[in-house]
């Protein structure tokens, strides 16, 4: 077993105290604290946490049995997975990720070309897919996927500044590509007077995609006085909300943004992203409608399957990735060994002995593959871990 640092990324987006709480860290200097490592990207490196720490890939590497047999020959000995904490206080861009074959060829042609890796304008930073899952840690609102025909039409038809957009017949890769490829001039045409109108309105609901533009509207604001396109997205996509414990998985292809709340993600190790507007960050709009599925998309929300009194575990779609969560009362004791498999473990409330040795929130640990784990919740409250894993 051993202690792991993970690393902090400062996105814009990011609140300001949920993760420096739950590390232990001062946020002296009021920074945002987005996400929250735990992993081998190149981009965050976690790192065993010792008098002189060493980075997690390098640990592996120097003790590839600690990974698991499956790890090894399945994934060629580098860590599959990437276990992640956000605190989304402004909304993310409007975004997807790719599937492996997308991402194994753009990133061999952005290598081709000469792209350095950290350029702001490089789309793909490895050659990995990026499906990924994210657990609800409180109250938590996203877009995820297309609304269905009928709802867009509605929509279109309901909100005067978008009626001049209803088609006849609705095709939604048509609309939403016309969309985003129309000229800015003529965004700005549609999007002002609605800019104009919601801005002297109050919206509570946050089920009503109003109470999200107007947000978007005062948090990105050009220099220029251009509006940003992705505002028709938030019209145009389910609006999700979700209550803690509850899980969604984000499939290669599927448009979705993070709107507010505090997570868990589980991802496969990549950080390639799609992006289509509303954010700071590099905006590639021929990218993401080259990979975006246009399918109406129905959110699939799970609460996991209980296996134990303790013990819940959320089904991967995916090989790479899995996630179980323990909710230990107090004495409450748990037994684990996974001989296929090397995890991560985060304490997300309360504390416990692992191992004889004692581990408060905002621990995280890894444990080898076949290595035996006992937990035990010697606290007065109780106590919920997090285990990342890639499934037998």
């Amino acid at each position: 077993m051993q202690d792991l640092i993970g690393f902090v990324q400062h996105y814009d987006w990011g609140g300001k105290n949920f993760i420096p709480d739950l590390i232990g860290a001062e946020n002296t200097h009021n920074l945002p604290f987005a996400e929250w490592w735990l992993g081998t990207h190149q981009k965050g490196p976690s790192k065993i946490k010792d008098n002189s720490p060493e980075s997690l890939e390098r640990y592996l590497k120097r003790r590839p049995e600690a990974l698991g047999p499956i790890i090894r020959e399945r994934y060629k000995g580098k860590l599959p997975f990437l276990l992640k904490v956000l605190d989304v206080s402004d909304m993310l861009s409007i975004q997807a990720h790719p599937n492996r074959a997308e991402a194994e060829r753009g990133f061999a042609l952005e290598e081709e070309k000469g792209i350095p890796i950290d350029a702001p304008n490089r789309v793909f930073r490895d050659p990995n897919p990026k499906p990924e899952m994210m657990l609800a840690l409180t109250e938590f609102w996203l877009l995820h996927g297309f609304k269905s025909t009928q709802e867009i039409m509605g929509t279109l038809s309901e909100v005067p500044e978008f009626r001049e957009l209803v088609p006849k017949e609705l095709d939604i890769a048509s609309l939403y590509s016309g969309i985003m490829q129309m000229p800015q001039h003529k965004v700005n045409a549609i999007l002002r007077p609605l800019e104009q109108r919601l801005l002297k309105l109050k919206f509570s609901d946050k089920g009503q995609p109003e109470y999200w533009a107007k947000k978007a509207l005062t948090t990105f604001k050009r220099q220029n006085g251009d509006i940003d396109r992705g505002i028709f997205s938030i019209f145009l996509m389910n609006i999700v909300r979700m209550v803690p414990g509850e899980a969604i998985f984000q499939q290669a292809g599927v448009l979705h943004a993070y709107l507010e709340g505090v997570n868990v993600e589980l991802m496969v190790n990549s950080d390639n992203v799609f992006r289509g507007g509303l954010t700071a960050k590099h905006i590639d709009v021929q990218a993401l409608l080259d990979h975006i599925h246009y399918d109406a998309v129905i959110p699939r929300i799970t609460r996991g399957e209980k296996k134990d009194a303790i013990e819940t575990v959320f089904p991967s779609a995916f090989p790479e990735f899995e996630l179980a969560v323990w909710e230990l009362e107090t004495s409450q004791n748990k037994t684990y060994s996974n001989p296929d498999s090397l995890a991560l473990f985060l304490v997300l409330e309360g504390s416990v002995v692992a191992n004889e040795q004692i581990r408060a929130r905002g621990a995280a640990f890894l444990l080898e593959a076949g290595e035996a784990l006992k937990l035990t919740n010697e606290s007065a409250s109780k106590a919920v871990i997090v285990r990342a894993y890639v499934p037998s």
